[in-house]
């Protein structure tokens, strides 16, 4: 209303979005990615990320997409908490590194969902 019409003319300036995050807040998330995720959890979900580094989701996603980092796709392998899983360890290796004579080991996965082809008989083979 102070600029009369000419004021209509063009647009008052506002200040824009959100400022781009600085370069040490990608590498915190980055190294963050490629450390440990926290307690007991297999990898990093991009909510999580996102509340641990204090960014947005879609921050994470970004970051990560532009590193190729895919913590949902990365294979680890993770020790029993077994106390006695050390010893256990030595037995079942122990048997096939020096059987007792005339033995035979068999080793037994767990997983139901592993099926095996039939012989050449067409018998299967578990």
């Amino acid at each position: 209303m102070t600029e009369g019409v000419a004021g209509l003319l063009h647009d008052a300036t506002r200040p824009g979005g959100k400022p781009p995050l600085t370069p040490a807040a990608v590498e915190r998330v980055v190294k963050m990615t490629l450390a440990e995720p926290p307690d007991e959890t297999a990898h990093w979900t991009c909510r999580a990320m996102a509340k641990a580094a204090g960014v947005s989701h879609r921050s994470v996603q970004r970051i990560w997409a532009a590193h190729g980092l895919k913590p949902h796709r990365v294979h680890t392998f993770k020790l029993s908490n077994d106390p006695k899983f050390a010893a256990k360890v030595q037995d079942v290796i122990g048997l096939y590194v020096d059987p007792p004579e005339q033995a035979l080991v068999l080793s037994v996965a767990e997983k139901s969902h592993v099926w095996m082809a039939p012989d050449s008989q067409g018998k299967r083979l578990c």
